[in-house]
């Protein structure tokens, strides 16, 4: 027996025995030898329950929504207008001449369908990924073991066309039946799911950084670097979308690029990169780089944060089991291929 057992050992005592002593537990004092010390909890009845301070949601007339579809109805109406008198004029010149004219409206409305039933889908698409990583973020806080279940379905009809996940997903299935925690299958559907697209993703932004480097670095003018380096974000983004389940069209695009510039807005993500590319250039990087190069890896550093800005936005899981890309990893990885060019 320890020296700490010896001196205190267990023992049966009553409320009312004298020495028993009950205490506040913000007293201090010296009790005498043999007096049992009994500090009592606070009833969670009585404890300050926080309230959060929201302010009520102001319910706006959608007027921008109103005025954008009204412009659209009244544009296809003119349009489709148009379409007919046009047709009807080439009836009235020839008949061979109306009958093309209407195949080329059909031809056209057959395509315009198709490209905005692509849209729309593209768009609805985005909208499941988005609220699927929503829900898997409530159920990592919540621990809902059924709602976990649920996620992990979805999560695999959306990987169910990827066959680089099919090792993945009959590993995930295997799990279904047992008794987990709901946070933890979340963590094991990421473990499972995202990590091989994790790599991929994290190769397909530093090789985008990298063709932003040197592009840049050799561009003789201003326009030409402002250019591509929208033209590869665009493209990053919509591999990246990609990659994990989405199929964004234009709309979708325009949808992602403007939550992968309010993911930077919020995180502050511009100032991130401007800080770490100080301090890479000052530890002796500035001295081994000529400007022009060192305005290629300053591209090659934005574009590889706005490319992890794109993973947690198209990301169906948010970070949990995993680690982040980091952009420092991405970083040393850019300025290694600098030297390896030199």
């Amino acid at each position: 027996m320890t020296e700490r057992s010896q001196q205190r050992r267990p023992a049966t005592f009553r409320l009312d025995d004298p020495g028993v002593v009950v205490t506040e537990a913000d007293e201090t004092g010296r009790l005498g030898r043999g007096t049992i010390q009994i500090t009592p909890e606070n009833d969670p009845s009585t404890l300050p329950v926080p309230i959060q301070a929201t302010l009520p949601a102001r319910r706006r007339f959608p007027w921008g929504a109103l005025f954008w579809s009204g412009l659209a109805g009244l544009t296809l109406l003119g349009v489709g207008l148009g379409v007919v008198h046009l047709i009807e004029d080439l009836f009235a010149r020839s008949e061979s001449l109306g009958y093309v004219g209407l195949a080329f409206a059909l031809v056209t409305a057959s395509a315009l369908a198709v490209v905005i039933g692509r849209e729309a889908f593209g768009l609805a698409r985005l909208a499941t990924i988005e609220k699927l990583h929503q829900r898997a973020a409530d159920v990592l806080a919540s621990d809902d073991r059924a709602e976990s279940r649920v996620i992990v379905q979805d999560l695999l009809k959306i990987a169910h066309q990827n066959p680089q996940l099919a090792r993945a997903r009959a590993t995930l299935e295997s799990h279904a039946g047992e008794i987990i925690d709901g946070a933890d299958m979340i963590r094991l559907a990421e473990r499972e799911l995202m990590s091989p697209l994790d790599a991929e993703a994290r190769r397909l932004v530093s090789s985008a950084a990298q063709k932003v480097s040197i592009v840049t670095a050799v561009s003789p003018r201003a326009a030409i670097d402002v250019l591509f380096v929208f033209v590869a974000a665009l493209r990053l983004i919509r591999q990246l979308a990609y990659l994990y389940g989405g199929r964004p069209g234009a709309l979708g695009m325009i949808r992602l690029l403007r939550h992968v510039i309010a993911h930077l807005a919020i995180t502050g993500g511009m100032a991130a990169s401007d800080s770490l590319v100080q301090q890479m250039l000052g530890h002796g990087i500035a001295a081994k780089l000529s400007q022009r190069l060192g305005e290629g890896v300053l591209n090659g550093l934005l574009t590889a944060r706005l490319g992890l800005a794109a993973i947690d936005v198209t990301r169906p899981l948010p970070f949990a089991a995993l680690p982040p890309p980091k952009l420092s990893d991405l970083a040393t990885d850019l300025i290694r291929k600098k030297d390896e060019e030199e």
